[in-house]
């Protein structure tokens, strides 16, 4: 072979190697991107990562929101019952279901043979209801408002009370930002001083008045909390009552900012504490539509002012409040040795600020035992509690259930494992609102038997008295 030969078969292996290597590299590659979009196929039909519903009732009142439920669905909206539960019902049936159908379809068109428990724990994880907690702790806080009325032992100490001597009355004023809100009648704030006004003007000749203001600097954001929260204003100087400039003091302020409740009591007791009992009687009137929100101890503060040589009364209307909000106030009242009272619109306030707490002023004390207004007043607290809370549950199952309806119907699951679901879920809303229902009857059993004691002992006192006049 000479070597022109020699150097072509050289050539000619060369060639092949390269051309095998570089076939070699080029298998590699095709087969590392194939292993790329073999691994991106299977992250998408991983099944979605569902946590598993809770069984137990404690469980089931920490539960979050469903997912669909969160994303589209108004919380408020669900809780709706009476006529205003149509509301619910025709957007869950005209824009909610139809949503929710369709995510579910997706779901168990790519996760079949799933077992009845996880069907039911995907089905609440999509659908339950997160608003359990909020509404529990305030059913658990409920509490009816009745009182015993303070009854004099005989006719002689009721003539007594009217020889009282020189009041005190200091009336402090919530002017925090929510009392801007409407009730039925009007805004809190105009309402609150139309009937500050009814009471004053009709208080005896003698009675020496005092008004502040609280909450009304500033405003409710952060920034201007220190400066709101030290907004404690005595508008009206603790003196006799002239009309036209106490008017002029109720109009000089507007709601606004936070609510120091605490400092607006101890403003009252600084001024009291110049006015000793045995001269004085000294009382303390609040009209407020919330809690403390400035960081002080308004229970303490009330304490302050039943000190021996001021022995303050301190009397509370809550107006629009809250059940976590009126359970302060009670408290707060309780500490002070006074009444509390809740309101809810312009006529149950004028009830209670010019028909009870005149009589504690001097004149014959109230004698009434649970009135009307304080029946009704507990009944329609606990009904803003318990039928959200109930019509809530109610409506977590019903989703579920028709939910478990249109899987069967679309052969997405077998119907003896959706027949086990529609049973859980059952099972689980019964559990849940037979406690609701329980403890919702506790609260009324126990408003029910106060309610006849308060109402027996009032009747047994007047009774007494009257046989006392007849004697005479």
């Amino acid at each position: 072979m000479n070597n022109n030969i020699k150097m072509v078969v050289v050539l000619l292996f060369l060639s092949i190697a390269m051309l095998a290597g570089c076939s070699e590299k080029k298998d590699k590659a095709l087969e590392k991107e194939i292993n790329k979009k073999t691994e991106k196929t299977q992250e998408k039909i991983q099944p979605e990562k569902v946590p598993k519903a809770p069984r137990e009732l404690e469980d089931m009142i920490k539960q979050k929101p469903g997912v669909l439920i969160e994303k589209y669905m108004d919380p408020k909206l669900e809780g709706l019952y009476g006529w205003a539960g149509y509301d619910y019902i025709n957007y869950y049936r005209d824009e909610f279901k139809p949503i929710a159908e369709k995510e579910i379809k997706s779901y168990f068109q790519k996760n079949k043979d799933l077992s009845s428990q996880e069907i039911y724990d995907y089905l609440v994880y999509q659908l339950g209801s997160g608003q359990y907690a909020s509404y529990y702790e305030q059913l658990l806080s409920y509490g009816h408002g009745y009182e015993m009325p303070e009854l004099p032992t005989s006719p002689e100490e009721i003539e007594e009370e009217k020889k009282h001597k020189k009041p005190n009355v200091v009336i402090l004023v919530d002017a925090s930002g929510s009392m801007k809100a409407e009730v039925d009648g009007g805004v809190k704030m105009d309402l609150a001083k139309e009937t500050i006004k009814k009471f004053t003007s009709d208080l005896p000749d003698d009675t020496n008045v005092s008004l502040f203001a609280y909450g009304h600097q500033g405003s409710g954001d952060d920034s201007d909390k220190a400066r709101s929260c030290e907004g404690i204003e005595e508008v009206y100087p603790l003196t006799s009552y002239e009309e036209a400039a106490f008017d002029e003091s109720l109009e000089s302020f507007d709601a606004s900012g936070w609510t120091p409740l605490a400092g607006a009591i101890n403003k009252a007791n600084d001024l009291l504490s110049q006015f000793p009992e045995s001269e004085y009687e000294n009382i303390v009137y609040i009209v407020s539509d919330g809690m403390e929100t400035c960081g002080g101890d308004p229970v303490a503060a009330a304490k302050k002012l039943t000190d021996k040589n001021i022995e303050a009364k301190l009397n509370i209307i809550g107006f629009d409040v809250d059940d976590k909000g009126q359970q302060q106030l009670m408290k707060v009242a309780n500490a002070g040795k006074g009444k509390y009272a809740s309101v809810r619109d312009q006529a149950s306030l004028e009830e209670q600020v010019l028909k009870k707490w005149r009589p504690s002023i001097g004149e014959l004390v109230w004698t009434q035992g649970v009135s009307a207004q304080d029946y009704i007043d507990a009944q329609k607290r606990m009904s803003d509690i318990y039928n959200p809370l109930f019509h809530i549950s109610t409506n977590e199952g019903n989703r579920i259930r028709n939910a478990v309806y249109y899987l069967q119907q679309n052969n997405l699951i077998p119907r003896d494992k959706g027949n086990e679901v529609i049973e859980q879920a059952e099972a689980s809303t019964n559990l849940r609102n037979e406690h609701f229902k329980k403890i919702k009857e506790e609260k009324m059993d126990e408003a029910e038997r106060l309610q006849q004691e308060i109402d027996s002992k009032v009747e047994a006192w007047k009774q007494q008295w009257r046989d006392e006049i007849s004697e005479k």
